[in-house]
């Protein structure tokens, strides 16, 4: 806020955007408009008259509601003398980010706010927070049933409510059906011909339910690093759920043992590490590695000149694989840290280290 006129904090729903903002600006103050309020909404039928007599912090809460307002906010952020800073909150969608960049560029700047993560919490949270994921309302749940009840009835709130609110015309229960394929996709490369069949849909469907959801930061499409566009690669983008929690509840996974006895419970895991990393780690593209002959690197990491990469093993004492020596001298990664559920740091080989995922909850560096 004290760089930018305008700062865009964007999240999924629940993600604690609301609460932050609270702790800035009280909800009862005149300069705090909330959009699924008919109160805030009555107020702002004539934007430039309510907003423009405004000083200090203007906060409006789920702008995605009223996207008309960004012209308004670009005129206000444009006087010469800016008594208002405005702090904008939106459920990140495809609209909500267009209209951002069209409307605001070179204004403001855009904030992401996700769930917890384990560097907030500490290692000891380490199995919850896989467990129920990063939404406040299910970690912080009374017992394992409230939390996947939250979860299950957040699913259906977005899908039956909010992405009808955005626009989106696709039925709730195919969206469903495209959402749990997904969940069973986790961690693998998409393949938008195979779901297109799977669900009996068109494959620019497929594309457009999967971006869906991705504007929505319901979805990571990990994109592939092409070293070498001469050499036969893996060039589709891996798949994840982003919040573990969200993951486990459209697997049907309700408890802890039906986690740990899960077949895709490897997977579960690799994509809550991934986004830990991602989250932690300053970057400025976040990657994967495959060839078609079987060699990859879950995790590229790209800040600056530097290139360096991360394996996800959950495994007590992982070691050093040929696919991990293949992207050392083919990508010319400068580290590779192997992280994996044990207690132990300790080095693999030559620039290749095994680091505990407790790691991510501490100051320490992740490459040394």
């Amino acid at each position: 806020m004290g760089r930018s006129r305008v700062v865009v904090l964007t999240g999924p729903r629940q993600s604690g955007k609301t609460t932050l903002a609270r702790q800035f600006l009280d909800e009862d103050s005149p300069n705090y408009f909330d959009l699924e309020d008919p109160a805030s909404l009555a107020r702002l039928e004539e934007p430039m008259t309510a907003l423009r007599p405004l000083s200090g912090l203007v906060v409006i809460d789920e702008i995605q509601r009223r996207p008309g307002l960004f012209p308004v906010l670009r005129v206000l952020a444009d006087r010469s003398t800016t008594p208002a800073r405005f702090l904008i909150l939106g459920s990140a969608s495809g609209d909500l980010l267009r209209q951002n960049a069209e409307s605001l560029a070179g204004r403001s700047e855009q904030v992401e706010l996700d769930g917890f993560s384990l560097e907030e919490l500490g290692a000891e949270q380490e199995f919850p927070l896989w467990f129920r994921g990063g939404f406040p309302p299910s970690l912080l749940a009374a017992n394992d049933e409230d939390s996947l009840a939250w979860r299950r009835n957040f699913i259906r709130t977005l899908l039956e409510r909010d992405l009808p609110a955005w626009g989106v015309g696709t039925p709730a229960t195919t969206l469903l059906r495209f959402w749990t394929l997904l969940a069973h996709y986790h961690g693998q490369t998409w393949n938008t011909a195979e779901a297109a069949r799977s669900l009996g849909v068109s494959e620019s469907s497929a594309r457009r339910h999967l971006d869906l959801l991705t504007d929505a930061l319901l979805v990571r499409q990990l994109q592939p690093h092409l070293a070498n566009l001469h050499k036969r690669q893996v060039k589709s983008p891996k798949v994840y759920i982003r919040d573990s929690g969200l993951l486990h509840a459209l697997l049907g996974i309700g408890s802890t043992k039906e986690l740990l006895t899960h077949p895709r419970h490897g997977a579960s895991w690799e994509g809550f590490v991934i986004e830990q990393v991602i989250r932690r780690e300053p970057h400025d593209e976040a990657l994967f590695w495959g060839s078609h002959q079987g060699a990859e690197i879950d995790l590229v990491i790209r800040s600056g000149s530097r290139l360096l990469g991360v394996e996800c093993k959950r495994q007590d004492a992982p070691r050093a694989t040929v696919s991990m020596y293949t992207a050392l001298e083919e990508l010319g990664l400068e580290r590779i840290a192997v992280i994996h559920p044990g207690i132990r740091r300790y080095p693999l080989a030559d620039r290749v280290e095994a680091v505990p995922l407790s790691a991510l909850a501490t100051d320490s560096p992740l490459f040394t």
